[in-house]
């Protein structure tokens, strides 16, 4: 065996020196002192960390993936350099192979086994390449030219630059382990619906937050442009959203056909729940910083609207509702994304926070998720008649993904059940014992996860009342509550074509 494996080595020798002399014998041209530039700009990373910063300025597919080219890096540096060299000690080339003014001023002293280069280059291109197809075409060029620079300075052998590239694939696949790539396009819906087809807005009456989106930005303009008919109303300070819509349907019932809003999540929760009560379709104008919502619908401008409402054309969802043993007597909220107890409220607050400053969905998560279990208190309560201890309780409207505790995208928004997640605070080390989990995606053997697909849940707490939150506004205070999936709830205005996108 061991005969095998030296005879082996000793054919690889051969094959990386006949490469080498043939670069070699390439005449001087002048891309000879470029190649030694570009090998240089690529040492610790430094021009992929530059293009990763050209490529964040965009939001969008660019940004991510910037993000997803620079932890494949951090993946690839790590694994070839503090690893590969450390295990497989090998000597560079030697100097006299190659002509003098090809060079490398300092060559490297490390193991030339494998090229940390090109596991750099490969894994920061093929990372780019799973979210911005277009940008890893244009930067594959680039990446080869780094990589075979290595050989042309002759400071690799061939071999070296081919195991560093195997090196760089693996690690921009490893990123998908800890930053699932997102599906494309708005939610599954299977329930299409014929919805009334409003001429110019009559009978829609739409409220407009223009403090949504954190810009200030009031689309009432383009609003009455494309609905000369509709009602617009704007939410009134010191007076609850629901109440007051609620109030303007209830004046004139006959005359409301359609209920529409302009805002942010919060907003649109507040709106839907109207619909729903009054058993209107909702007409979805997004206007606020996020949208998720509005991206899971698949109505992401209003043109959109405009397009869905003159058709007719909708979809029918599921809706979240939860009955309350509040401090006033009983009380009913409905809720579009999630509800929870404990500190998952502030979970989303911060993650959303990180969001909006061009952070991607799931490392926002997580270190939103972090931060707050370190300030977290732990919960006792009955669920379902069961005692237990946590550390706080997620419930969503549908089932999300991943199924760890930083949920970041909704697959469907029909599929009639409620997705409950919650942290056991019972178990020595809990936090740290999750935390480890979630770095190694390993919540399905997790004795401190847990996660379950139901149609309903009976939560009972025991150490008095706590306030819940729902599409990440904090509601009543209450000790009991009951959260029960409601299929098909609510029609919303979607074009033909959205799910085709």
């Amino acid at each position: 065996m061991f005969g095998h494996v030296r005879r082996t080595g000793r054919q690889v020798g051969r094959f990386d020196q006949r490469l080498m002399r043939a670069s070699a014998a390439i005449p001087a041209t002048r891309g000879d002192d470029a190649l030694k530039a570009l090998s240089k700009s690529a040492n610790k990373g430094r021009l992929w960390f530059g293009v990763a910063a050209l490529l964040a300025l965009r939001k969008g597919s660019t940004r991510r993936a910037a993000l997803r080219g620079v932890a494949a890096i951090g993946i690839a540096s790590t694994s070839a350099n503090l690893i590969g060299k450390n295990l497989f000690p090998r000597r560079r080339p030697a100097a006299e192979l190659l002509p003098e003014h090809r060079r490398l001023t300092r060559r490297p002293t490390s193991s030339s086994f494998p090229s940390g280069h090109s596991a750099s280059a490969v894994a920061f291109t093929a990372a780019v390449t799973m979210e911005s197809p277009a940008v890893g075409i244009a930067l594959a060029p680039l990446a080869a030219a780094v990589a075979y620079s290595r050989m042309h300075t002759g400071v690799h052998w061939p071999t070296d630059i081919a195991a560093g590239a195997a090196i760089g694939v693996g690690a921009s696949f490893a990123t998908r382990h800890w930053w699932p790539k997102a599906p494309e396009g708005p939610a599954h819906v299977t329930a299409t619906v014929d919805l009334p087809a409003l001429d110019d807005g009559d009978g829609l009456i739409v409220l407009v937050n223009p403090n949504s989106g954190g810009g200030g930005t009031d689309p009432s303009d383009e609003i009455k442009s494309a609905w000369p008919r509709a009602t617009v109303i704007y939410p009134e300070p010191g007076r609850d959203l629901v109440e007051h819509l609620s109030s303007e349907i209830s004046a004139s019932p006959n005359d409301i056909r359609a209920v529409g809003v302009a805002g942010g999540d919060g907003t649109v929760a507040a709106v839907a729940t109207v619909a729903a009560e009054f058993d209107l379709p909702l007409v979805l104008i997004p206007a606020g910083t996020l949208n998720h919502f509005a991206r899971d619908v698949g109505v992401e401008t209003t043109a959109e609207s405009v397009a869905a409402v003159q058709k007719g054309t909708g979809v029918q969802i599921d809706l979240g509702a939860v009955e309350m043993n509040s401090v006033d007597g009983r009380a009913h909220r409905w809720f579009i994304n999630t509800a929870s107890l404990g500190g998952y409220p502030e979970m989303v607050r911060l993650r959303e926070y990180l969001e909006s400053r061009k952070w991607p969905k799931w490392p926002a998560g997580a270190v939103a998720l972090v931060r707050t279990l370190r300030r977290a208190q732990p919960i006792r309560l009955e669920l379902n008649g069961k005692p237990l201890f946590v550390w706080m309780l997620f419930v969503g409207n549908g089932s999300y993904a991943p199924k760890g505790f930083a949920p970041t995208s909704r697959p469907a928004l029909d599929t009639g059940v409620l997705d409950l997640r919650y942290l056991r605070a019972d178990v020595p080390y809990s936090r740290a014992r999750f935390v480890l989990a979630t770095l190694t995606r390993t919540w399905g053997t997790s004795h401190v996860y847990r996660q379950h697909d139901v149609t309903s849940i009976r939560v009972r707490l025991l150490d008095g009342h706590k306030r819940i939150a729902t599409d990440g506004e904090v509601g009543e205070l209450a000790d009991e509550f009951e959260f029960t999936a409601r299929p098909g709830a609510l029609s919303i205005y979607r074009a033909d074509d959205a799910a085709a996108r």
